[in-house]
């Protein structure tokens, strides 16, 4: 049965003034309630090479925190003493919070020959080490490389396979092993991304995310929503579909941050979704102080979008 109009809008009238005295008595307890807080940023990073200027350990950390960074990502085995490091972040506060894998590209896990796999589980584990004894958090890994003489499925299964046996070494030294997107014809898709990582079965390993290496063939924010969790640092470059159309698929890169298609307004809007503040690295050129301060300035502006 239909209840009349007018019984509806005075049943409405009531249980909206009950609602309002309802509110009006709970305001009080929330009043002291601070704020809410402004989603937290990626904390900004530069790369070893990228910094030109100074010729110590120390100098370069001082560099780098003049020019804003909290951080610096290096690469390893084959980097500056720990000593050396240790000193120098004690006295500036800027950090090595990852490192990158030196011999991934030239021992890939992926190759056919054993030999060469077991050199590049080698290289891996030192980086490992590495990392723990600059106080980092992360090894960078490509896993593998897909071309005419290894097969797509043989380098998921032996990538796979080589980096389980450094799984254990990362997970008593606290170093996450951070899979990264890059041009190697592997993993192509963020749903493929996710299940390689997932299939681990280990909080030991996580993803490395380019969001410039991206661009090219998809968006980078429809991979940060489908990584997610997954997702354990970043790199920040920038990437012009305009410029690989008509100069050619490397020109692409040959664009500051901000000024090319990554769409740093979604982009941030889905690392905000997934809750990620951590470690975001510049890799693009570097150079003198001049540069280095651009290229700050321009990651805290595409962060704030």
């Amino acid at each position: 049965m239909r209840t009349p109009r007018s019984q509806v809008s005075r049943r409405d009238f009531l249980a909206a003034g009950a609602g309002v005295l309802g509110a009006a008595a709970v305001l009080p307890a929330f009043g002291s309630l601070a704020p809410p807080t402004r989603p937290a940023t990626p904390r900004k990073a530069v790369g070893w090479g990228m910094i030109q200027p100074g010729s110590t350990v120390l100098e370069k950390f001082q560099v780098a925190k003049a020019c804003g960074f909290e951080g610096i990502e290096i690469d390893a085995p084959g980097g500056p003493p720990a000593e050396e490091i240790a000193e120098a972040s004690k006295q500036t506060g800027v950090v090595i919070h990852g490192v990158v894998d030196s011999v991934h590209w030239s021992k890939t896990l992926g190759d056919a020959d054993p030999q060469t796999r077991a050199a590049g589980v080698e290289g891996l584990l030192a980086a490992i080490r590495d990392c723990k004894a600059y106080g980092g958090g992360s090894v960078l890994l490509v896993p593998a490389v897909v071309n005419e003489n290894v097969a797509y499925a043989d380098a998921y299964r032996r990538s796979q396979e080589e980096i389980r046996k450094a799984l254990p070494l990362a997970t008593e030294l606290g170093v996450k092993i951070s899979i990264e997107n890059v041009w190697n014809n592997f993993l192509l898709s963020p749903m493929e991304a996710a299940r390689y990582i997932d299939e681990f079965e280990s909080p030991a390993i996580g993803w490395h995310f380019d969001i410039g290496n991206i661009v090219n063939y998809g968006w980078p924010e429809q991979w940060i929503r489908t990584l997610d969790h997954r997702i354990n640092r970043l790199h920040v470059k920038e990437y012009s579909r305009k410029k690989r159309n008509d100069e050619g698929l490397w020109k692409g890169f040959d664009v500051q941050i901000g000024d090319g298609d990554c769409g740093w307004p979604r982009v941030m809007q889905a690392l905000r979704d997934i809750g990620f503040a951590g470690w975001a690295t510049a890799e693009v050129g570097g150079g003198d102080e001049a540069r280095l301060r651009e290229i700050s300035d321009r990651m805290d502006h595409v962060f704030a979008m």
